[in-house]
């Protein structure tokens, strides 16, 4: 039965590659004889157009380039040009002045004056070539092939891009590293340039300790960020050297507890710096010490005296116990006597607690969803409860006893 099954299984699977062939080549027909029907339209189009149009001879003095390609379509486009100060930035076209210069807004502007004017865009700005903000950055147009640069152009050779081909015949200056610590960390040609002129920085051990558990990845992402060594952070270098240290503690605890482990530590580290006083209370505690170890040697060694005087402390300590025991009963039988002034006291008690169980029975109510805190309430809330419980308690008993006391007098008087 198996084979059977197989057999039918292989018929199955090669009739759906057959059908599949044959579709295929349908639909190849299909655009087949698509494209050639477009193809004689176009050609028939062209013959019919030759035709009609007369050929008119040119007039030199007024013959016009024609553009490569439409000005319109290159207005709003982004682009990436290099500012003044020898940066790249990211920027978008905002007009075309002439066939080799372009007005560029700056995408990501980081100072004012590269803002772009929202008045000049409305062409309503009054200020002209005094306005704060930006009018666009006039930038020439070239195909990016080569530039040609006058004598004047040399001095921004520390900016240049120099290729592998080029090097060898190029002849390379060395500049100090102090013209490029007064430069201000703008741009985003900055990360370019900071990677190529200082390249990627490999020591991890000046960032922080923990860097040598992650492989350095953050002293890299730094170091590609423009992050010099022994600088602060910040775009101005003026920011924080050493990372925060990052203490764990314990879970369900507040910051009380991180205070008081603080302060602790530092009464450790003054502990520890403060130096041992010499001199005479030194010497005095050093012999009384040694006078004590002595006494307790002789009080070791058997003597009849010292057997006599243990038994007599012995005993007046019993009888000093005994004494010690009534005046405690007696003192406990003065303190049971309670009157009204205890019960009020006993009152404002169990006032007070229940107002605080009530404060706390609100808390709970008001988070239940914040789990710490609601655990926390509700253990305080059970605290309270059961103090509450303990104090109605003493309050009724305290008041039993007044009764009692006040029936007994009454009785007496009789």
């Amino acid at each position: 039965m198996r084979g059977n099954h197989m057999i039918v299984l292989d018929q199955v699977y090669e009739e759906l590659v057959q059908v599949i062939k044959d579709a295929e080549e349908g639909l190849f027909q299909l655009k087949r004889a698509r494209l050639l029907r477009e193809a004689d339209s176009v050609l028939n189009g062209c013959n019919h157009k030759s035709e009609d149009v007369k050929v008119e001879p040119l007039d030199p003095a007024h013959v016009e380039p024609e553009p490569l390609e439409e000005q319109s379509n290159l207005v709003g486009s982004k682009c990436r040009f290099r500012h003044s100060d020898g940066r790249w930035y990211n920027g978008q076209i905002v007009a075309l002045d002439d066939s080799d210069s372009a007005k560029i807004s700056f995408l990501t502007p980081i100072s004012e004056n590269m803002l772009m004017c929202k008045f000049f865009l409305q062409q309503r700005c009054r200020f002209g070539t005094n306005c704060r903000l930006s009018h666009g950055q006039v930038v020439f147009r070239d195909d990016g092939s080569c530039a040609k640069l006058g004598v004047d152009a040399i001095s921004l050779s520390e900016n240049a891009q120099v290729s592998d081909e080029e090097e060898s015949d190029s002849v390379s200056e060395q500049f100090d590293s102090s013209d490029y610590e007064d430069e201000d960390s703008q741009g985003l040609g900055f990360l370019e340039s900071s990677s190529q002129q200082r390249g990627i920085q490999t020591e991890t051990v000046i960032f922080a300790k923990w860097e040598n558990h992650t492989r350095g990845i953050a002293s890299k992402m730094m170091a590609n960020m423009g992050y010099q060594e022994g600088m602060g952070l910040g775009v101005s270098g003026q920011g924080m050297l050493d990372p925060m240290t990052v203490k764990v503690l314990p879970p369900k605890q507040s910051l009380d507890h991180a205070l008081e482990s603080h302060e602790g530590e530092e009464t450790n580290k003054k502990q520890e710096k403060k130096r041992s006083r010499g001199g005479k209370r030194k010497r005095e505690k050093k012999f009384a010490a040694l006078a004590r170890a002595a006494k307790e040697e002789e009080e070791l060694e058997p003597d009849v005296f010292s057997l006599i005087n243990n038994q007599l402390a012995m005993h007046h300590e019993a009888l000093s116990g005994r004494s010690a025991k009534k005046q405690r009963g007696k003192g406990s039988g003065e303190g049971n006597k309670v009157d009204r002034r205890a019960l009020v006291a006993y009152d404002d008690e169990v006032k007070d607690l229940r107002m605080r169980a009530e404060k706390l029975e609100e808390m709970v109510n008001r988070n239940r969803k914040e789990k710490v805190v609601y655990e926390a309430a509700m253990r305080k809330l059970n605290e309270t409860r059961k103090a509450l419980a303990e104090a109605e308690s003493a309050h009724a008993s305290a008041s039993s006893a007044v009764v009692s006391r006040e029936k007994e007098k009454r009785w007496l008087k009789f």
